[in-house]
């Protein structure tokens, strides 16, 4: 079963099962099971789901929340996007103080979790070493990005966690024909765009370790953003 399964429309289930089965990008691939079998020592008694990682919320979500890709011991251990991690730990406590999500912690697909009005997806969907997926990955799994954008007719607003996925959205945007160059769409910290079909686009630095701990990112300024995206998509505060 798929995370989140009960809550979603048969297109998403779909969908999902087709992310959950793919094998596009073999070094992905091996890299996920790898990390499966030898497990970080704080997880010896878990199992890993080491598969590609579909998204998860609320079908009728008005927010899409689009990351980097899941966590070697994250996502690619729990099976849902940002559960288990400390990236999940710092954004969660703020989804659910603005009533995006259910609890204000994630630590297993099977947790009760829900998020209300948004849905979290990745623009890559298997844990890539170091972090940095490669181009022709992103592009491959554009295809299950497109897909889920589609399911999801109700957006409003698409909230853009990191410059990688801010390009991979201008790049579907620039191949759905939604724009016709991406020169004019740069991204920062608190870049809003009005896009040509009507919907808001923001950016926001990832709320990863490396920028939370450092300060580049704090919860304020993740607040803000959220804040921002609830008021574009026509959601009372």
């Amino acid at each position: 079963m798929t995370p989140s399964s009960a809550q979603i429309t048969p297109i998403l289930q779909q969908i999902n099962e087709s992310i959950i089965t793919c094998e596009r990008c073999s070094r992905l691939r091996q890299y996920c099971r790898g990390i499966g079998e030898t497990k970080r020592r704080a997880y010896q008694d878990q199992t890993y789901w080491a598969r590609p990682v579909p998204g998860f919320g609320d079908p009728r979500a008005r927010i899409l929340i689009l990351g980097l890709a899941p966590g070697a011991h994250g996502a690619n251990r729990t099976g849902r996007p940002f559960t288990g991690d400390g990236s999940g730990d710092f954004m969660y406590p703020v989804l659910h103080d603005l009533g995006l999500a259910s609890k204000p912690r994630a630590v297993a697909r099977d947790d009760g979790l829900k998020l209300r009005h948004a849905w979290i997806a990745s623009v890559v969907r298997c844990a890539p070493p170091g972090d940095k997926p490669l181009p022709q990955e992103i592009r491959n799994c554009g295809t299950h990005l497109t897909a889920e954008i589609q399911a999801l007719p109700r957006v409003r607003v698409v909230v853009c966690l990191g410059k990688i996925a801010f390009d991979a959205y201008l790049a579907y945007l620039l191949q759905t024909g939604i724009i016709t160059r991406k020169s004019e769409y740069r991204f920062s910290h608190g870049a809003q765009y009005l896009l040509p079909n009507g919907l808001h686009l923001l950016a926001t630095y990832h709320p990863s370790l490396r920028n939370t701990n450092t300060g580049r990112l704090d919860r304020a300024m993740f607040t803000r953003i959220f804040l921002r995206a609830r008021e574009l998509a026509g959601l009372a505060i």
